[in-house]
């Protein structure tokens, strides 16, 4: 089942303050263009560890995005690249795309 990313549990911690959803959103906003960025290069030059460690940072922004089965999968993805395993890079990026395009609509 494809789920969309929503800003629930963003406005949940947020307690109706709006200024800290803004902060937050546009921490979203800023860093995960550049985060697909770094994937895409550590994934081209086979930086497993590196991509590992992105991979990682990115999960919790997918688990505060709504996204578990997502969040499940990078987990996944994250121990296989500690096996230099790097079989779920596709669907990652999709992923990433997925979430990306969501937050250029906020």
């Amino acid at each position: 089942m494809e789920q969309t990313p929503n800003l629930n549990y963003i406005k949940e911690l947020s307690g109706g303050d709006t200024e800290f959803e803004k902060k937050f959103i546009n921490v979203l906003k800023e860093e995960i263009p550049l985060e697909k960025e770094a994937f895409i290069n550590y994934t081209t030059h086979l930086k497993y560890k590196d991509t590992a460690d992105l991979v990682h940072k990115i999960k919790h922004k997918l688990s505060i995005l709504g996204l578990t089965e997502d969040y499940k999968l990078a987990v996944n993805f994250e121990e296989a690249l500690n096996r230099n395993d790097d079989a779920l890079k596709d669907t990652f990026l999709t992923i990433l795309h997925k979430i990306d395009t969501y937050c250029k609509t906020l």
